[in-house]
């Protein structure tokens, strides 16, 4: 996962934005009445996020005490979300704010959607709470569901909340068969509590990012086999680990836990790896 710098905009200025047009007399009055309930949630989001404590948030059917979950998501699905919404700015401002357009939490694919942290089902105050939205990738979205996190272990990652560090922590091992391939885990750091590390692995197990980084290295190593080969043939001793080293270091200066980084750390220092087991026809034993 990568971090996100937190949306500026309130709530409650969110809210009123997206309400605006609303024609509906006594709609626009209940949901007019609920703004300060939907500050108040997300005041209660960012603490409980700073302390590490969101599973505590309490889920909720019912706003302010007359406006339903319903009303809430069209309001975010209407007033927000559609092209030429009111509050579609504010979509767009939070969609674009994942650099180079790709989603913060499978570190990989482009962004085609806002992410509700806190599922707007269970937690409809958060609806349009900037906080509560994360630009995401269509299969990381889908891939979180809407559940409810009981326990510090089961909060999604949140990318305007979480810092993982500069400390590695994403890995790979090379598989000596041919054709090769990369298996990707989850390395813990010596500063990292289990709650950290439990809540990462869960992450990266239920967003299929191990599948998603073999899958890309694969791909990876298909389009450099071929200046491996001539490498190995000019200098049969250093020439492929020198090049990966080189190319380890490189990725690592621009995202030391992205799967480049970890696959090129890895292949460097596979001896079998470097001797030619990078070929799709050979196995070097």
């Amino acid at each position: 996962m990568w971090s996100l710098e937190r949306p500026t905009l309130s709530a409650q200025s969110a809210f009123t934005t997206c309400i605006s047009k609303v024609r509906n007399p006594g709609l626009a009055a209940r949901l007019a009445n609920a703004a300060s309930t939907i500050a108040t949630a997300s005041a209660q989001l960012d603490r409980a996020a700073r302390h590490h404590r969101l599973h505590d948030l309490a889920a909720h059917d019912i706003v302010a005490p007359d406006i339903t979950v319903h009303e809430m998501e069209k309001v975010y699905t209407q007033r927000m979300a559609k092209s030429g919404a009111p509050g579609r700015d504010i979509y767009d401002e939070i969609f674009s704010s994942a650099p180079a357009g790709r989603c913060p939490l499978c570190m990989q694919r482009f962004v085609t959607t806002l992410d509700h942290h806190l599922p707007k089902a269970h937690y409809p105050a958060l609806a349009v709470v900037p906080l509560n939205l994360i630009p995401a990738c269509s299969d990381c979205n889908k891939a979180k569901l809407d559940s409810v996190p009981a326990t510090a272990e089961d909060v999604p990652l949140h990318p305007y909340y979480d810092d993982l560090g500069d400390d590695i922590w994403l890995t790979a091992t090379v598989i000596e068969r041919s054709p090769t391939a990369l298996r990707f885990k989850v390395a813990r750091p010596g500063a990292w509590d289990d709650t950290l590390y439990a809540r990462v692995t869960h992450h990266f197990r239920s967003l299929g990012l191990a599948a998603l980084f073999a899958s890309e290295a694969a791909e990876e190593l298909l389009n450099i086999r071929h200046q491996l080969q001539i490498l190995r043939d000019a200098n049969p001793e250093n020439g492929v680990r020198e090049e990966l080293k080189r190319r380890a270091e490189s990725c690592a200066v621009a995202r030391i836990n992205g799967w480049r980084s970890a696959a090129y750390r890895a292949w460097s220092e596979s001896d079998w790896f470097c001797e030619g087991g990078f070929l799709p026809d050979r196995w070097v034993g």
